[in-house]
């Protein structure tokens, strides 16, 4: 028996794991990131993401997490993210589901009229989930990001070329309109191939890799956008993994591309919608080293509590993806 309380962040789903999941060792959460994912220790972890994300449990953009302790008593969780093809560095709409999840489930003490940080360890570091209550509702959520930055400009791939940026993964920024296409639904299948072009060709690509530690590198998106009405109101979305689409606006997606406009001179708030229509605001609120403290705001709303089951007999097994 697996159970799970399912969110969505701006559309895009998120499915945290409460019960029937092996202890994964490890001293760091990156630690656990690489040992959930190496069947030779335990192919049982591994096995529990394949059946909540695949069909018929979920779908090919299904996305979720393992709770795990954190590195260190100065943070309240820790979390591995993962999704149908394996397990990401950083999730900016999971860590906003995430602080729902902790002051709804009392996890976390909150303030029931003010803000209330829930401090979380994730493979790319140490984030923090801001949840505004009032009246004791949750309001909103922001979340407080890693240090972002640039990493490289117009390097070629895919017939494009594209902008390199860390949001606590790598990601290629591409506006859609220099293949022809726009951010929306009716273009979707030719970004996602787009998005697959690219990621092959920067593959192994010197702009791909993390400069300090090499378990976080490679291309985990590929971010393609619109300018919109004025500045600082673009559409955009986030084909990452192998041609998974993020509904929402993508939260460490936003937090790469705000480093890219801040080093273009940008300094208000980003109003970045997503191909669904939701929104995320984001904004530059310091520098930190090579790069700026992204904040970016949303929601986040429980869609159910789960109890699943793998029958022994069942031909299907863990399942499968349909794409």
């Amino acid at each position: 028996m697996i159970t799970t309380i399912d969110y969505h962040t701006a559309g895009e789903p998120f499915r945290v794991v409460t019960g029937g999941v092996p202890e994964i060792p490890g001293a760091t959460v990156l630690d656990r990131r690489a040992n959930a994912a190496d069947p030779t220790l335990d192919p049982t972890v591994d096995g529990v993401r394949r059946l909540l994300c695949h069909e018929p449990r979920g779908h090919a953009d299904m996305y979720g997490c393992f709770l795990v302790p954190p590195d260190d008593p100065g943070a309240h969780l820790g979390v591995l993210f993962w999704h149908k093809d394996g397990y990401s560095t950083a999730c900016g709409h999971g860590t906003i589901a995430l602080g729902v999840h902790a002051v709804q489930e009392g996890l976390v003490k909150a303030d029931p009229d003010g803000e209330s940080d829930v401090v979380i360890d994730v493979p790319s570091g140490r984030v923090t989930a801001r949840v505004r209550s009032s009246g004791g509702r949750i309001q909103s959520v922001t979340f407080v990001n890693v240090p972002s930055y640039v990493i490289a400009r117009g390097v070629p791939a895919g017939a494009t070329t594209t902008d390199l940026s860390y949001g606590g993964a790598i990601y290629a920024s591409v506006p859609a309109a220099a293949l022809g296409l726009s951010v929306r639904p009716e273009h979707l299948t030719e970004l996602i191939a787009h998005a697959r072009r690219i990621k092959a060709d920067l593959a192994g690509h010197p702009a791909s890799r993390h400069p300090d530690d090499d378990r976080l590198s490679g291309v985990y998106g590929v971010i393609f956008y619109d300018e919109l009405d004025g500045d600082g109101h673009q559409r955009n979305v986030t084909v990452f993994a192998d041609g998974e689409v993020d509904r929402s606006p993508c939260g460490s997606g936003t937090a790469a591309r705000l480093a890219l406009l801040h080093e273009d001179g940008f300094r208000g708030t980003l109003i970045h919608d997503g191909i669904v229509g939701t929104t995320f605001r984001a904004r530059v609120t310091g520098v930190a080293g090579r790069g700026v403290i992204p904040e970016i705001e949303g929601m986040a709303y429980r869609t159910g509590r789960h109890a699943f089951e793998l029958d022994p007999d069942d031909p299907i097994g863990t399942g499968f993806t349909l794409r």
